[in-house]
């Protein structure tokens, strides 16, 4: 990789994307937020993007030194100083965290309110009656394109990188493999249809070199937000399983 990629998908906002997408996924209590648990899971998200070579916006690197902080606040047992006339409680470190988290879903929840509205208003339209009986047959229920978000993705790579070293002999020599990622999409895209079926993830990651790894991902982010496959979950944690659409396929 000789230099480094820049993610821009819709679902890659921000550091507060990321920890509310941890706040989902492991279902933690926004209001009583286990600062050690989501300091781990978040620093392992960025230690993935790292290793990824990913162009890491400078915003993550200061939530991460925000969250180390709060953990350490969190880690210094609670003193009260008893003044003359009343007493003084420190405040829980948590506090702005919280308060930002949960400011920061009001307004996503209400951009993502106008854009459903949006989305609807366009499906109404004003003209004089037609006979609309030709296209009865050509209606098709709408994809849906999955709800798999980049950080689900990054999700699944930590884990394809904690079996690749598991499986890995303690000391070998590989070459390095350079491949241009519009040629690895290509291969990707010609593999999933070959397949016939939906793939595993895992799939598409059959070589251990890291290289390879990396420029592989990357060709999956790019066929992703191309809408040229389809990535969905069922559930939190699950296997991500991806296919074409059968209708793009005939037109390849």
């Amino acid at each position: 990789m000789g230099e480094e990629y820049l993610v821009k998908l819709d679902t890659f906002e921000g550091p507060l994307d990321l920890l509310l997408h941890l706040i989902n996924r492991y279902e933690i209590d926004i209001y009583d937020i286990p600062v050690a648990q989501i300091t781990e899971q978040y620093m392992s998200y960025i230690h993935t993007m790292q290793q990824l070579e990913l162009n890491i916006a400078s915003e993550y690197l200061v939530m991460a030194a925000t969250l180390i902080e709060i953990k350490s606040k969190m880690l210094i047992p609670n003193q009260e100083l008893e003044l003359e006339e009343d007493e003084y409680e420190e405040e829980d470190p948590r506090e702005d965290l919280m308060r930002r988290l949960i400011e920061y879903r009001k307004y996503k929840e209400a951009a993502q309110n106008l854009k459903d509205r949006e989305l609807e208003t366009n499906q109404i339209y004003t003209r004089p009656p037609v006979n609309l009986d030709v296209y009865k047959n050509e209606n098709k229920p709408v994809e849906n394109h999955g709800e798999v978000t980049i950080f689900d993705m990054i999700g699944a790579l930590q884990k394809l990188f904690q079996r690749k070293k598991w499986n890995e002999p303690l000391e070998t020599t590989v070459e390095r493999q350079d491949i241009p990622i519009q040629e690895r999409m290509d291969q990707m895209l010609n593999y999933i249809q070959q397949a016939n079926r939906k793939i595993f993830f895992d799939e598409l990651f059959p070589s251990p070199v890291r290289s390879h790894i990396v420029v592989s991902f990357i060709a999956l982010l790019e066929l992703m937000k191309s809408r040229m496959i389809i990535c969905e979950q069922e559930t939190n944690f699950s296997d991500i399983i991806i296919y074409q659409d059968a209708e793009d396929q005939l037109t390849d």
